[in-house]
């Protein structure tokens, strides 16, 4: 746990925007080596300084407004890596001249909660009466007997509480902790937020320059985290330095960074997110928007057996029997990368993508399936009809079982005309609505025709 009983001006961040020269409390061996990092560097000190999040920051939004408004109120800041989340909250306590104090939950627990609530009753009842902001960081890993620790200091006021997440509060964070704060989405930062911020660090000295290529690179590498795109041009400029370059041309870029780091937690909501747009492209039937989404997952890092799998849903789901070859595709698709594997494999993938975004789409099966379970699972246990009981033994064929059934293969056309299926206190139900798409045309077409013989025949009875 880390204690910061100065103004926010005086103290460092975890998430990177813009420039400040600062000391630190999470970097002791930058300190120890003379030199801080490049982003404890480019720390802001004002609200003027941070680069980006001008939906909350901007001139009448809503967290201007909050520091503005001199009441500290809780919040939760929700939103990915290097977007400027701890770096919001310190400069939250520099305008309320508020005592900060700064926990991960990552390495901390009840201890540091405790001793976070004992520090912020000493500087209220000091002789400044300092208010206290107690800022958790990834505050999603606390468990819920721990965030629930907060609540009693956050309803009798000793301390503001906020708390960081990359991760969706509405899951992640307890109900009775979500009601008491106001929760700040931040978003990723722009490409022109990013190219601002390399002309910070260029203009602070000791970077060096950097051809147009190169630059778009490298603002695409970090993909909208400023920590990354500062710790990456911190390592280009080291190496830039040895080889003695004197300035960064795109192909020694592209060599330097090598493959590409993943860019979204692989069972983050990002994942999630990026699952989802590639579902709704395929049901849209945009096979372009699908493949896009599809090759973000994978350079994403996703597995391709999972897509896979996937795959076979939106086949059953969105497809069903508008195209029954569309499941055997999935399939197919899955067998072939189960033995080419990746990246060979992923081109059959990518086929099967395709195809499913193209074919016709139905999800009559799938909802005649869902409204079928809820109507079972309100409805009574009714008797199965003694014609449709299985008889393999003499007494149940002597109590009747299985008589009177007629054998459809021995009808003409195969179809028992005027035959009943349903339980026989219960009315014949439609269910399964065909679609007027690809091969359900035809299916509609063949109920159509059943059950006008189904008609006919129970009228002769």
């Amino acid at each position: 746990m880390h204690y910061g009983r100065v103004r926010c001006g005086q103290a460092g961040a975890s998430a990177y925007t813009s420039g400040m020269p600062a000391a630190t409390l999470h970097s002791p061996a930058a300190t120890l080596a003379g030199h801080a990092p490049l982003a404890e560097r480019l720390r802001p000190r004002n609200l003027a300084e941070v680069i980006g999040q001008q939906h909350l920051l901007g001139e009448g939004m809503a967290l201007r407004v909050a520091f503005e408004s001199g009441q500290p109120h809780s919040c939760i800041l929700w939103g990915p890596p290097g977007v400027g989340k701890t770096t919001i909250a310190r400069l939250m306590a520099d305008a309320f001249d508020a005592q900060f104090l700064a926990i991960s939950a990552v390495l901390g627990g009840v201890k540091e909660i405790r001793e976070a609530v004992e520090l912020a009753q000493a500087a209220r009842d000091g002789l400044q009466a300092q208010h206290t902001i107690v800022f958790v960081d990834e505050v999603h890993r606390f468990n819920k007997s721990q965030q629930d620790a907060f609540l009693p200091h956050v309803e009798s006021g000793l301390f503001t509480f906020i708390g960081a997440t990359t991760e969706n509060p509405s899951f992640e964070v307890n109900s009775a902790l979500l009601s008491r704060a106001a929760v700040y989405v931040l978003q990723p930062l722009s490409e022109d937020d990013l190219q601002a911020l390399l002309d910070k660090a260029q203009a602070q000295g000791g970077v060096p320059a950097i051809e147009a290529a190169a630059r778009q690179r490298l603002v695409a590498y970090a993909d909208g985290d400023a920590r990354r795109l500062l710790n990456t041009l911190e390592t280009l400029t080291v190496a830039a330095s040895r080889e003695k370059l004197a300035e960064v041309s795109d192909g020694w870029l592209l060599k330097v960074l090598g493959e590409r780091m993943r860019r979204y937690d692989k069972g983050g909501e990002q994942f999630y997110d990026t699952i989802s747009a590639l579902h709704k492209s395929v049901r849209g039937s945009d096979p372009d928007a699908a493949l896009y989404w599809f090759v973000r997952m994978l350079d994403g890092g996703a597995d391709p057996r999972y897509m896979a799998r996937r795959m076979i849903r939106m086949a059953s789901e969105d497809i069903g029997l508008a195209d029954p070859r569309a499941l055997r595709m999935a399939l197919d698709a899955a067998e072939v990368y189960e033995r080419l594997g990746s990246p060979e494999g992923e081109l059959t993938l990518a086929q099967c993508i395709v195809y499913l975004a193209v074919a016709p789409k139905s999800n009559a099966v799938y909802k005649a399936f869902n409204q079928m379970k809820a109507f079972v699972k309100q409805d009574g246990t009714r008797p199965v009809p003694m014609h449709l009981r299985n008889a393999p033994t003499q007494l149940m064929k002597q109590l009747d079982y299985g008589k009177g059934y007629r054998y459809a293969h021995d009808e003409p056309d195969g179809f028992a005309a005027g035959e009943n299926y349903w339980p026989e206190d219960m009315k014949s139900a439609r269910f399964y609505q065909p679609v007027n798409r690809g091969l359900e045309i035809r299916i509609a077409e063949k109920l159509r025709e059943l059950r006008e013989r189904n008609e006919a025949a129970q009228g002769k009875t």
